[in-house]
């Protein structure tokens, strides 16, 4: 049962992680908190839907297309909302993109309804594995796979290649990597097209996991991908990762043990409990102010 539970964890958390690297990637290059990630990771969730329900493509093509929408939906998200706002106040950036998140979520409302919608049995046949005395479906074994291979993707992304070291020139010092002759521009965009692909892959995986894709359902998985963010050290990418980990263990243990009433206050729990104890998170460091 324990091996059972522990799985459930890592797949839930691995789609956790996923969201949560576009929040901290994004804090880390601009300082920004992008509120309006979780209707990405929604919008991610219903062109699967549709790619597979209606289209009838496989979910690895129909996961392909939602991350290529996603991704020029966050390029012109920041190029609407907050691009035009970077040498403003925080607090406009923030009310901004409360906007944003509220458009999106109703227009999702307008467009597909109120009812949740459901992938279709065929989209990915999941089968269960017997290991001792535990159950284990291939859909958790998949999001668990996809999520890895994308996880290691954007490490190699951002520590192997050219604009991955424009990203991290501009995490460490905006204005000296503009002189530089980095064009943060780009690199700004690139970052949130890139945290908006791996939200709509969570989104897929996310409704796949539970067969549920509904217009709110942005809300409160932005809001627990937030808290691993932080949890693990917002601006830090290995800490998203492991506070997504984290917080998607510890909530499938919470409902095991019969706390399922709290799980979503579980994840909160923690996050303030280790900030209590480290105000950075897990592997967090302290950035410096982006101007």
């Amino acid at each position: 049962m324990f091996l059972q539970q522990l799985i459930n964890g890592i797949a839930l958390g691995s789609t956790y992680a996923l969201i949560a690297l576009g929040y901290t990637m994004v804090y880390g290059i601009i300082a920004l908190i992008n509120f309006a990630h979780g209707e990405i990771f929604m919008a991610g969730a219903f062109v699967g839907l549709l790619m597979v329900g209606v289209f009838k493509l496989n979910i690895f093509l129909a996961m392909a297309c939602a991350m290529i929408f996603c991704m020029i939906m966050g390029v012109v998200i920041e190029f609407i909302a907050y691009r035009p706002l970077r040498k403003s106040s925080r607090l406009s950036a923030f009310i901004s993109a409360i906007g944003v998140s509220t458009f999106l979520s109703s227009l999702a409302l307008m467009v597909f309804g109120a009812n949740a919608k459901g992938f279709p049995d065929q989209a990915f046949p999941s089968q269960q594995i017997s290991i001792g005395d535990a159950d284990i479906s291939t859909l958790q074994l998949l999001i668990i796979g996809v999520s890895a291979v994308l996880m290691i993707s954007l490490e190699f992304i951002v520590q192997k290649t050219k604009v991955g070291k424009a990203m991290r020139a501009t995490s460490e010092d905006y204005n000296t990597a503009a002189l530089m002759g980095v064009n943060v521009n780009f690199v700004i965009s690139f970052t949130f097209a890139l945290g908006s692909a791996l939200a709509a892959a969570g989104g897929v995986l996310v409704g796949m996991l539970f067969n549920a894709v509904s217009f709110n359902m942005g809300l409160m998985a932005g809001l627990k991908a937030f808290a691993a963010a932080v949890l693990g050290g917002i601006g830090s990418i290995p800490g998203a990762m492991l506070g997504g980990l984290l917080l998607g263990v510890t909530e499938v243990f919470g409902v095991a043990i019969g706390y399922s009433s709290y799980r979503d206050a579980i994840a909160f729990a923690i996050l303030v409990l280790v900030l209590l104890v480290r105000p950075t998170g897990l592997l967090g460091r302290k950035i410096l102010k982006k101007v």
